[in-house]
């Protein structure tokens, strides 16, 4: 099973990182203020980046490891990885996930 590791960028400027095995259902349980407690009332939201891993232990590091950088270091990362790419990937396309 592929996990996902991804950092959504909050209406008010913040960055939330979480893991999922279901980005899709992920993005709507956020969108519906039911994904996580910190995501509650700062929708929308655009998802910046996203990066799979092959098990959730890994998928749980990752995460640990991101949330331990500090904003710039995490800009950063979103901005190497969309440069990286030369365009934006799929899942990575500045998606705009908003309450319905």
């Amino acid at each position: 099973m592929t996990w996902i590791v991804y950092i959504l960028e909050c209406a008010d400027g913040s960055l939330y990182t979480g893991i999922t095995n279901d980005l899709e259902r992920r993005m709507n349980a956020h969108a519906v203020g039911k994904g996580a407690k910190y995501t509650k009332r700062r929708g929308p939201f655009i998802l910046r980046y996203t990066e799979s891993l092959d098990s959730k232990g890994a998928a749980l590091q990752r995460e640990a490891a991101i949330k331990s950088l500090d904003r710039a270091a995490k800009v950063a990362l979103i901005t190497t990885d969309l440069e990286s790419a030369g365009a934006p990937r799929p899942n990575q396309s500045n998606q705009i996930v908003s309450r319905q």
